[in-house]
C-alpha cells in the first residue's frame, strides 16, 4: 500500500463566469509587483487597531447551537483577515440536526474592530435542504477579493452520513467587498474533481492561503481530500492541493498523495482536512487530520516546494503529537519576539488523544519541522472542543475560532484572542533520566519528579500531580503484534484512583496500547492490552493480580504477552493468565510512552517507579527471577530500559 505521489495534469482551459481581472504582465514582472504588494499588505493597520485583551486572553461565544436564526446547531469554524482588517467567520449552520448530511447553509459573521465585537448572522449559501458545507475561504491580498471554496451534497433528513459513494461537488463564490456581498456560487467540478475522485471529496475546511515568496507569489492555494470507488468498495484515498494564479478566475490540480486501501479495507493513511501555511523559505507546509489508517498518529504533515505544484515527498504521520482524530490549524506568526528571534508556527487542536476535548496551542519554533509537548501547550479550554481556524488579527493579537461546550463540543462555536505574552515564552529542555535502549536518547523528566531510594540504588518519585516521564519518539520503541515482557519495581500507598505505573500507546477503549496500572480501590493491580488486527474492531485483554500492593514497600511486576496469554507476575510467586486477543499493539493512533502518567494526563501515579525495562520477547521465568533478584541484565532485543537512577540537566524556564 505505498503512496502514489504525483503533481495532477493540467486540465484544458474553459471559459468561466465570474472571472476575475487579471494583470496582463508578463510572469516575472508580476511576481516581483505581488510579491510588495503583499508585503504592504501584510503589514497593514487593521481598520480599527485591535486593543490587545486583558491579561492576554479573552473569548467570547460567537455562534450558539439552537439559539439563533433557528439553526439547530453550527460547526465547521473557519476564519480570515481581510487587507482592510476586516475578520470573517464562516461556520456551517444546521438547520434541522447537526449531522453532517443534513440540511446545511453557509453563514458568516463579520467583525471590524479586530473581534471585539461582531455583526449579526448573514446567510453566504442556502442549502434549501441539501448540505452546502466545508467553508474554505481565500483572500487575495492583491485586489482584495475574498473566494471562498465550499462543497455540495444532497441533502437528507434522517440525520445520517451521506451515503458510499457520496456525490459531493466543489463550488466557488466570491466577494469584493469584505465579505457584505457575494457571487452567485459556481461549479468547479469539471477542473478540479477528477471523475475517479467519485466516493467522497471535500474543500478545506480551514483557510486556504496566498504565496507571497518566490516565482508563485500571489497565487491562492488551498487543500481537499477526496475517495475513489470502485468494484463494491472504496480503492483509494487522495489528499491534493489546488491552487489558481489569476485571483480564483480558474483552478488547477496541483500537488497529489494518493494511498490505495487493500482488498481488506487496511491502508497506511488518509490525509484530510489540511491546514497550511507558508514558511520563510517559500515552502508551504501542510498538516493535516490522519484517521484509521495502520501508521501510527492522528497527524500526518507534507511540504511543497514548487508552490504546491507537488509533494516533495508522500505524507508522514507523526505519532507523538497528541490529537484526537479532528480538524486542526496552524498558523506562522507573523512578528514573533518570545522565541528569540526565531519564527514561532502555532497549532491549535484538542490536547485529548482519545476524545474531542481540551483545546491547546502548541508551539513550533522550526516551522512545523518539531512540535513542544503537549505539556508545554497553552491550554485555551479543558471543555469539550473540536474543530478550529487561527487569523493573525493584528501583529500583537492572534484569533481562534473554534468549537467547544461544557457538555459536547457542537454546543457552541467561540472566538478567542490571546497574544504571545500569553503563550508564554520559549521553555527550557526537561530534566532526563538515562535510557539503556541501543540508540536511544534519554527520557524526559517531567513535572519535577526526584530520586529516592530503590530497591537497587536510586528510584525515582511521583507527586501524583505532574509528574511523569515520557520518552521520546523513536521508530523502535512500538511492540506491534510481538511478544514482549514489560518488568518494573514500583512502590506506593495511595488508597483512591487511577495509578498508572506503565503506559505505551495511545488511550481510550479503542486504541492500540498496553498498559499497567494500580487499581487500589478494586484492591488489584491490572494490566490491558488493546490490538487491532487488520481491518477488524479493536479488541481488549485485560489481566488482574489480586491484591492493590499499596502497602508502600517495593514490589517487582512483570507482564509477558506469549503463546496467545497474557501473564502478570508480581513478587515472582503469583502469576495469573488471561486469554490474549490478535493484532498490533501500537497501530491507527498516537504513541507514546509513559511511566507514572496516562497519556491524555487525566490520571497520576502518587509513589515511586524503579527499573523499568521492555523486551521484544517473552522472558522465561528463571531470567525474571534474575532480574527481581540481582537486577542482572537480561538478552534482547531491549525496547526500553529506565533505572530511573538519575535525573540530570533542565533548567529555570
Amino acid at each position: 500500500m505505498t503512496s502514489v505521489l504525483r503533481a495532477h495534469p493540467r486540465l484544458r482551459s474553459r471559459p468561466r463566469r465570474h472571472r476575475a481581472p487579471a494583470p496582463r504582465t508578463p510572469r516575472a514582472a508580476l511576481a516581483a509587483l505581488t510579491a510588495t504588494a503583499l508585503t504592504a499588505l501584510a503589514t497593514a493597520p487593521a481598520q480599527a487597531a485591535p486593543d490587545a485583551p486583558s491579561g492576554g486572553f479573552d473569548q467570547q461565544v460567537l455562534f450558539k447551537s439552537a439559539r439563533e436564526k433557528g439553526y439547530f446547531c453550527f460547526r465547521i469554524p473557519t476564519i480570515v483577515r481581510t487587507p482592510r482588517g476586516t475578520l470573517l467567520a464562516f461556520a456551517e449552520g444546521r438547520v434541522h440536526d447537526c449531522g453532517d448530511a443534513g440540511d446545511i447553509d453557509l453563514v458568516l459573521k463579520r467583525s471590524t474592530d479586530g473581534g471585539r465585537t461582531w455583526g449579526p448572522l448573514r446567510v453566504v449559501n442556502h442549502g434549501n435542504g441539501d448540505t452546502h458545507g466545508n467553508p474554505t475561504p481565500v483572500v487575495d491580498r492583491r485586489t482584495g477579493r475574498i473566494v471562498l471554496a465550499e462543497t455540495y451534497n444532497k441533502g437528507r433528513a434522517d440525520g445520517l452520513s451521506c451515503d458510499v459513494p457520496c456525490d459531493r461537488t466543489p463550488h466557488l463564490q466570491y466577494s469584493d467587498d469584505d465579505g457584505a456581498t457575494w457571487s452567485a456560487p459556481r461549479d468547479l467540478t469539471p477542473r478540479i474533481r477528477p471523475r475517479q475522485w467519485n466516493s467522497w471529496y471535500a474543500t478545506g475546511p480551514v483557510h486556504g492561503i496566498q504565496l507571497t515568496r518566490g516565482r508563485h507569489a500571489g497565487r491562492l492555494l488551498f487543500g481537499v481530500n477526496a475517495e475513489s470507488y470502485a468494484g463494491h468498495r472504496i480503492t483509494a484515498n487522495h489528499a491534493a492541493l489546488i491552487h489558481s494564479d489569476d485571483g480564483g478566475a480558474t483552478w488547477r490540480i496541483g500537488a497529489v498523495d494518493t494511498w490505495p486501501i487493500a482488498a481488506d479495507g487496511t491502508f497506511r493513511q488518509k490525509p484530510s482536512e489540511m491546514t497550511l501555511l507558508e514558511r520563510s523559505d517559500g515552502s508551504v507546509y501542510v498538516n493535516g487530520r490522519e484517521q484509521d489508517g495502520t501508521d501510527l498518529g492522528n497527524r500526518t504533515a507534507a511540504v511543497s516546494r514548487d508552490g504546491g505544484d507537488s509533494f516533495t515527498a508522500p505524507f508522514r504521520a507523526i505519532p507523538d503529537l497528541y490529537t484526537p482524530m479532528v480538524q486542526a490549524s496552524a498558523l506562522r506568526l507573523p512578528h514573533s519576539s518570545a522565541a528569540g528571534g526565531r519564527s514561532r508556527t502555532l497549532l491549535a487542536a484538542p490536547a485529548d488523544p482519545d476524545r474531542r476535548r481540551t483545546m491547546t496551542i502548541r508551539s513550533s519554533y522550526d516551522e512545523g519541522r518539531t512540535w513542544e509537548g503537549v505539556d508545554r501547550g497553552a491550554r485555551v479550554t479543558a471543555d469539550w472542543s473540536g474543530y478550529s481556524d487561527l487569523v493573525a488579527v493584528s501583529p500583537r493579537v492572534t484569533g481562534l475560532l473554534y468549537e467547544g461546550g461544557t457538555a459536547d463540543a457542537r454546543d457552541e462555536i467561540r472566538f478567542a484572542r490571546f497574544t504571545e505574552d500569553w503563550l508564554g515564552p520559549r521553555r527550557a529542555p526537561d530534566p532526563t533520566t538515562p535510557d539503556t535502549a541501543r540508540g536511544a536518547r534519554p527520557a524526559l523528566v517531567l513535572g519535577g519528579a526526584r530520586p529516592t531510594t530503590g530497591p537497587f540504588g536510586q528510584a525515582l518519585s511521583f507527586d501524583g500531580r505532574d509528574d511523569a516521564v515520557r520518552l521520546p519518539f523513536r521508530n523502535s520503541l512500538p511492540l506491534g503484534s510481538h511478544d514482549f515482557t514489560c518488568t518494573l519495581w514500583f512502590r506506593y500507598r495511595a488508597t483512591r484512583g487511577e495509578q498508572p505505573l506503565l503506559w505505551m500507546g495511545g488511550v481510550g477503549s479503542t486504541s492500540p496500547q498496553v498498559a499497567v496500572v494500580g487499581d487500589p480501590a478494586h484492591r488489584r493491580l491490572t494490566a490491558r492490552l488493546t490490538a487491532v488486527d487488520g481491518a477488524r474492531p479493536p479488541a481488549t485483554a485485560q489481566v488482574s493480580a489480586d491484591g492493590a500492593h499499596n502497602d508502600g514497600g517495593w514490589h517487582h511486576l512483570a507482564l509477558r504477552r506469549t503463546r496467545g496469554r497474557l501473564l502478570l507476575t508480581v513478587d515472582g510467586t503469583a502469576t495469573t493468565t488471561a486469554a490474549d486477543v490478535p493484532g498490533s499493539v501500537s497501530r491507527t493512533s498516537v504513541f507514546g510512552v509513559h511511566l507514572g502518567q496516562r497519556p491524555d494526563g487525566r490520571a497520576q501515579f502518587t509513589g515511586a517507579l524503579a527499573g523499568v525495562r521492555v523486551y521484544r520477547r517473552a522472558l522465561t521465568d528463571s531470567e525474571l527471577a534474575r532480574v527481581r533478584g540481582t537486577d542482572a541484565p537480561v538478552a534482547g532485543p531491549l525496547v526500553l530500559g529506565l533505572p530511573l537512577d538519575r535525573v540530570s540537566g533542565g533548567g529555570p524556564d
